[in-house]
């Protein structure tokens, strides 16, 4: 390759952009992809059917251990309108809101249509595409006017300009993420923040094993958390613990491990312990069970009832002051009894990477290496389910396809 040359690692989300981006800025481009296709994450997301993006953008939930307002300018240097635009008018590919979840999804409901598109863009902007190619590392230029070297295996070497790291984290391995740019970034001197799954289900009590398959929506807080978390969403009793959108939201702050527990405390339905009180206060017909089972699914209200200690048939008129208090938190204020996750392989993102702090905000060209740029996963930021990690994945591949057309 010759003057003006980009090389992007990494065909998912954030590497495709980044290369139509670079390829749309007048950049020669090379995409160079360890899987037979890209886009693997993309293919999977929203069940097949791929949630491009949130339906309202909320930067105060997305995570990092890096500046929350340098996240927070990443966040806004592509607004969520001009995202959707540009599969619109550049893909071709509509978005609609699913109203029940909050989502834009693709009109067809076809993560496959996504995926193609993204791919198609790149090729019409010029980029060449070259799939079924691992890359094994990364070698600096050895002088200021030297090119970046890209060590590809069985000994082969491409060279260009300027290279885009966009090789994603450790999560969901079987999509071709090994986290394999995170070591060649810190090798390089980039300072790498720890790095653990995130937004991943939770594993927890045997004894709710016989509950799998019930699902609610609920709201988690963590009283012990800085910030202050709080989610209101889907709640899902799995065979090994719990899932559904609000335990993934929480996930990250289980990392410790049960050893440094941090409590996540569960509403099971609209009602918080006093009114829960108050209910069972005024009540004067029927029984404990009945008025539970009203609000949350029956095989739950009767595992609740008995962790609280109180006979499902009691009537409510008759329970005591003791049996109420226990009743009422267990229902509006319950601990839930995690003892870990289920780790990257079932993690929608990874947590941690690369700190912001070592990226040009305007560009995402390294502060370490010049004429490197990173985006994506690999850096340290993610958001909550429904579309938000693709919404950071679009706005910095963007960003570093266009930083580094620029500077080659």
């Amino acid at each position: 390759m010759t003057d003006r040359s980009v090389i992007v690692i990494g065909a998912g989300a954030a590497g495709l952009l980044a290369a139509h981006f670079a390829a749309r800025s007048g950049a020669q481009v090379e995409l160079v992809e360890r899987t037979r296709d890209g886009g693997r994450k993309i293919l999977i997301s929203g069940g097949g059917r791929c949630n491009v993006l949130p339906g309202v953008a909320r930067p105060e939930r997305y995570v990092t251990a890096s500046s929350a307002h340098r996240m927070r300018r990443l966040l806004k240097s592509w607004p969520l309108v001009e995202q959707r635009e540009f599969f619109t008018r550049e893909l071709g590919i509509d978005l609609v809101l699913e109203p029940e979840t909050g989502k834009l999804f693709p009109s067809s409901h076809r993560a496959r249509d996504v995926r193609d598109g993204l791919v198609e863009a790149v090729r019409r902007a010029g980029a060449r595409m070259r799939f079924d190619t691992r890359v094994t590392g990364l070698g600096p230029p050895p002088s200021p006017d030297a090119d970046w070297r890209v060590h590809l295996e069985g000994g082969a070497t491409l060279s260009a300009r300027c290279v885009v790291v966009a090789t994603g984290g450790l999560s969901v391995p079987a999509t071709g993420s090994d986290g394999a740019g995170l070591g060649w970034l810190e090798a390089l001197g980039h300072e790498v923040h720890p790095l653990y799954p995130a937004l991943t289900p939770l594993t927890g009590c045997a004894d709710h094993a016989d509950l799998a398959g019930v699902s609610l929506s609920v709201r988690i807080r963590a009283p012990g958390a800085r910030p202050r978390f709080e989610t209101t969403d889907g709640f899902l009793f799995t065979h090994r613990g719990y899932s559904g959108p609000s335990v993934l939201d929480a996930s990250h702050l289980t990392v410790g491990g049960a050893d440094t527990r941090q409590s996540l405390r569960v509403r099971w339905a609209a009602h918080e312990t006093a009114e829960w009180d108050e209910m069972l206060v005024s009540a004067r017909q029927g029984i404990v069970g009945g008025v539970v089972s009203d609000h949350v699914p029956a095989r739950l209200a009767r595992r609740l009832v008995h962790e609280a200690g109180v006979p499902w048939d009691r009537a409510v008129s008759r329970l005591t002051r003791a049996e109420r208090r226990s009743l009422t938190r267990i229902l509006g204020d319950y601990d839930l009894p995690w003892d870990g996750n289920e780790g990257y392989k079932k993690a929608e993102v990874t947590g941690g990477g690369v700190a912001l702090d070592q990226v040009d905000l305007r560009t995402l060209e390294s502060r370490v290496s010049p004429r490197l740029f990173l985006c994506g996963e690999l850096l340290d930021a993610f958001g909550p389910i429904g579309g938000h990690n693709f919404f950071w994945a679009w706005a910095t591949g963007r960003a570093a396809g266009r930083g580094a057309a620029q500077t080659a």
